[in-house]
């Protein structure tokens, strides 16, 4: 078991222990922390390998042995905070991309509340990677990934509602680290 999961290295070690079996999600989560590492220009220096960490360990929550709710935010947090991860990891896991937005519609508002989201240019840059990586890894347009996602889940679906309603917020996430990324004022 990794010691040191907030470093890429034990991220990653983690995330292969419980994510290779579930195929497209195991080549999506890969894709997402070389997107992480992209973009980690647009965090502080001090933040990057807890972004990067952050991207290995998103979606552990699908691994089948720790479903607990079946809101793998929720319950990758939950299994990180079991291993000791620090709290800030825990956090970002908890709310990557929109996940306030789900939790609401799954009636998990209050359990999610538990961990405190930051608005934090580490969070948007989490969100632009996973928001910008298809669900086998490819590359994606952002707007292309959300259209994607809605056709994927059928409309009237947790999932279906929760991104259609955090889109706006997700692309401003996406737009924020893409100008950190380029140096650009936002």
């Amino acid at each position: 078991m990794p010691s040191a999961l907030d470093t890429p290295q034990g991220a990653a070690e983690l995330a292969e222990s419980l994510l290779p079996q579930l195929g497209n999600r195991w080549l999506h989560t890969q894709a997402v922390a070389a997107r992480a590492e992209e973009a980690s220009a647009a965090v502080s220096e001090a933040d990057r390998d807890l972004l990067v960490a952050a991207a290995w360990l998103h979606d552990i929550g699908y691994a089948p042995e720790l479903r607990d709710t079946g809101f793998h935010p929720l319950d990758g947090a939950r299994h990180l905070e079991s291993l000791s991860a620090p709290a800030r990891l825990v956090r970002l896991v908890a709310h990557h991309s929109g996940a306030v937005y789900e939790a609401e519609q799954r009636g998990l508002s209050a359990e999610l509340a538990v961990y405190d989201r930051e608005d934090s240019p580490v969070l948007d840059a989490l969100i632009f990677a996973d928001m910008t990586t298809g669900p086998a890894g490819q590359s994606f347009d952002f707007d292309v990934r959300i259209d994607e996602i809605l056709v994927r889940y059928e409309p009237g679906s947790e999932v279906h509602n929760a991104i259609s309603k955090a889109r706006p917020y997700l692309k401003e996430a996406v737009e924020r680290t893409r100008a950190r990324m380029t140096d650009q004022p936002m």
